[in-house]
């Protein structure tokens, strides 16, 4: 049974413009969605870690636009690549992943995708099916398709070059030789990546030039910032929202972002049309919505993608159970820590609570610092952050929730 493909020209020009960055031949790509071919659209992620969050979504949701178009959604688990892990923007070499902890981390990945995508329409593949079996001789023969000058033009390999303190290694080189590669083998028409990407994704295009394939478009994505507001979504920044996440936590976790970032993530991370969007923007500024009811919906909103409507409901209403009986305020920042003992004092000042160990102690002393419902006056005890994460109030106004990693 043939696939319906849908060339209405609006739903078209949305999945080319929303969250979208860059587009590399999009009058070619227009036009071969308007003709009704059915297209091969590649997204590639490493597993890297155990968990999916939601700064990965974007490009997940950008390749669910596509599959609800009806494209074929190709994703693919790069095990090889993660061996290597992607150095674009690192001032540094990524940490060397053995097989085993890949294999670890790559256990859920497929089932987390599966929130976004759906995994019945989809292609997958793992980038160890072509590249563990090739041989040195032709992983080398592979490298000489590519120049030295050409990976140079990157800016991030050529101020690593330049700078004794972060080398360069040649390893790190092979990774987009090796993202291109992957384009080949499935024959891919576009790719899906990051704003920070396209010279990841150029190289795709230069290989299968090279393998007489015909050349992909190129499609990136708005990065998301983290929890923070400053950083963009990183686990090892401890500023992400994870999939995995406990319902009540992303509930938890999406309300304590700043404000400003509430239209970047109902747009990126959210199917709320752009109509919506505007109508809540317009209403928190002339007065008739609150900011933080606003909030609360992007807060269900998120926990309902992955959880469920149920789930969704019963988050809110823990937060609401949570917060508003205690008077704790619900844009409450959230700070990730390690879940192991932690000396309160230093908790204090890393959260920005306090500005020196000294005015910490102060505070103890005075009994101006509570844990939980709990008073605290010991200016050696620790607290061990959970998942559920822990409240710490300075004074009447100042909270911090500390939650494990």
């Amino acid at each position: 049974m043939l696939k319906k493909v849908i060339t209405d020209p609006d739903a078209i020009e949305d999945v080319l413009s929303r969250g979208v960055e860059e587009l590399v031949k999009e009058e070619h790509l227009r036009e071969r969605l308007l003709s009704g071919e059915i297209l091969r659209i590649k997204f590639g992620i490493d597993p890297t870690s155990p968990h999916i969050h939601f700064g990965h979504t974007v490009p997940l949701r950008k390749l669910r636009q596509f599959q609800d178009l009806g494209h074929q959604a190709v994703l693919i688990i790069g095990d090889a690549t993660a061996m290597i892990g992607d150095p674009t923007g690192r001032s540094e070499s990524r940490k060397i992943l053995t097989k085993e902890e890949i294999e670890e981390n790559q256990k859920t990945y497929i089932e987390q995708a599966g929130k976004v995508i759906d995994l019945e329409r989809a292609e997958i593949h793992h980038n160890g099916e072509w590249f563990g079996p090739m041989s040195a001789a032709d992983f080398l023969g592979l490298t000489s398709l590519v120049t030295v000058q050409q990976m140079m033009q990157r800016e991030d390999f050529r101020k690593r070059v330049d700078d004794p303190t972060s080398p360069l290694k040649a390893i790190e080189i092979t990774y987009p030789i090796m993202q291109g590669y992957d384009s080949v083998m499935v024959r891919a028409d576009v790719e899906i990546g990051g704003a920070d990407q396209l010279l990841n994704l150029y190289m795709g295009r230069r290989l299968q030039r090279k393998f007489g394939q015909p050349e992909q478009d190129l499609l990136t994505v708005s990065l998301i910032e983290g929890l923070d507001g400053g950083r963009k979504m990183s686990k090892s920044f401890g500023n992400a929202i994870a999939l995995e996440d406990p319902p009540e936590e992303i509930f938890a976790k999406t309300m304590s972002i700043p404000d400003a970032l509430m239209v970047s993530y109902f747009t990126l991370l959210t199917e709320w049309p752009t109509q919506k969007i505007e109508a809540a923007v317009q209403a928190m500024e002339t007065g008739k919505e609150n900011p933080r009811d606003v909030k609360a919906k992007l807060a269900w909103e998120l926990t309902r993608i992955v959880w469920g409507t149920e789930k969704a409901d019963e988050a809110q209403m823990a937060f609401d159970k949570l917060f508003r009986a205690r008077e704790v305020p619900e844009d409450i920042p959230v700070k990730m820590r390690s879940h192991q003992p932690h000396a309160l004092v230093d908790v204090l000042v890393e959260s920005g609570l306090v500005s020196s160990k000294t005015e910490a102690r102060r505070q103890i002393e005075q009994g101006g610092i509570k844990v939980g419902d709990a008073v605290v006056k010991d200016v050696k005890a620790t607290i061990v952050p959970t998942k559920e994460g822990i409240v710490i109030q300075k004074g009447k106004r100042h909270f911090v929730k500390i939650v494990a990693l």
